[in-house]
């Protein structure tokens, strides 16, 4: 094993350390090029799946909000890497006004849906100003736990309200527009049965939304408690990473862990809201869930897009019902165009 020296006294006397943000990583241990090599490295899966979003946004054809937060989601691990790397006070907010952001563009996407255009613009500026007021005290204050409690408020607004629209809307018992004996009425005073394969198809979805809920959510809050554990007793895991020495002492990274684990379960968030968004919008049969394994990162892709990945879940049932009724409907059609022939 090799031992930890670390070179903390040497780059904070030559200035090379700025930021106001101190972690129980060792600085320069291992390359003079990365001040926390771990913290640093560990910020690539945010970029990586901030990628791999943007690119599910283009070829799929999700809004554009989600477009946006998935850019701001490279953002925040493009500047937690720099920050990282270098410990600079500029490149501190950068990793840390990016989460911010990218929360208050999923708070407009949450809230904003089936709201007039006036509604709409009024959020739009209240979020900006927000997100003003929070850049500029922040940098007043320059006090993380500041920072830290204004997006754990922010997250936990958006989360509660995204699972509130998802239970109001797609649980069968919950939908307003749906009378006690089972009939919704038209606009022209008629009625129509509501479907039974529809509601089971969304009790299916809503099962499935919440094993991502509880997948994402225990994976966030996991990475959070990890790196408050690492912050409170930071001088004795150090020393138990000196004790373990290269490359076991890596894993006592709790810093790294919270951006593994965080980045997950907000990739889960992202790719959720885009999943309800579609089913908001009565698209449920148009697009599928594509999770093979629980420990795999989810996507929601067009329902026609035959990629050959298992689907998890939901997936399955929908596109199993959406073929059998095309190729029941052939059937009887040609059945009934045969017999009309016939007769004629």
């Amino acid at each position: 094993m090799v031992a930890l020296h670390p070179v903390w006294d040497t780059a904070r006397e030559y200035g090379i350390l700025a930021s106001n943000h101190l972690h129980a990583e060792l600085d320069y241990y291992l390359t003079a090029y990365a001040a926390e090599i771990v913290n640093t490295l560990t910020n690539l899966l945010f970029i990586w799946l901030g990628y791999k979003g943007v690119r599910s946004c283009q070829t799929q054809g999700h809004d554009d909000i989600f477009l946006i937060a998935f850019v701001g989601y490279v953002l925040v691990g493009t500047g937690s890497f720099l920050f990282h790397a270098t410990l600079k006070y500029p490149m501190q907010l950068v990793d840390e006004l990016s989460m911010i952001y990218t929360t208050c563009l999923m708070c407009y996407a949450t809230f904003s849906f089936a709201k007039s255009a006036t509604y709409r613009k009024v959020l739009a500026g209240a979020n900006v100003g927000l997100a003003a007021f929070i850049t500029l005290y922040y940098h007043y204050l320059q006090d993380p736990a500041f920072h830290q409690n204004a997006y754990a408020i922010l997250t936990t607004v958006v989360v509660f309200r995204s699972m509130y629209v998802m239970e109001m809307h797609l649980r069968p018992r919950w939908r307003k527009v749906t009378s006690n004996s089972g009939v919704v009425k038209t606009s022209v005073g008629g009625t129509i049965e509501v479907s039974k394969k529809n509601d089971e198809r969304d009790l299916k979805i809503l099962k499935t939304m919440w094993l991502m809920i509880a997948f994402g959510l225990t994976t966030f809050l996991g990475g959070f408690s990890i790196w408050n554990l690492d912050n409170e007793y930071c001088s004795t895991i150090r020393q138990w990473r000196k004790e373990l020495g290269l490359p076991w002492g890596l894993i006592l990274e709790g810093h790294g862990w919270w951006h593994i684990m965080t980045g997950t379960g907000a990739y889960f968030y992202v790719t959720w809201g885009i999943w309800l968004r579609h089913c908001l919008n009565g698209r449920q049969d148009e697009y599928k869930l594509i999770w093979p394994r629980l420990f795999s990162y989810p996507e929601i892709v067009r329902a026609s897009s035959g990629n050959g990945v298992i689907q998890h879940g939901t997936g399955n049932g929908m596109a199993n019902g959406t073929a059998n009724g095309t190729a029941n409907g052939t059937v009887n059609d040609m059945a009934n165009g045969h017999v009309q022939k016939k007769t004629a």
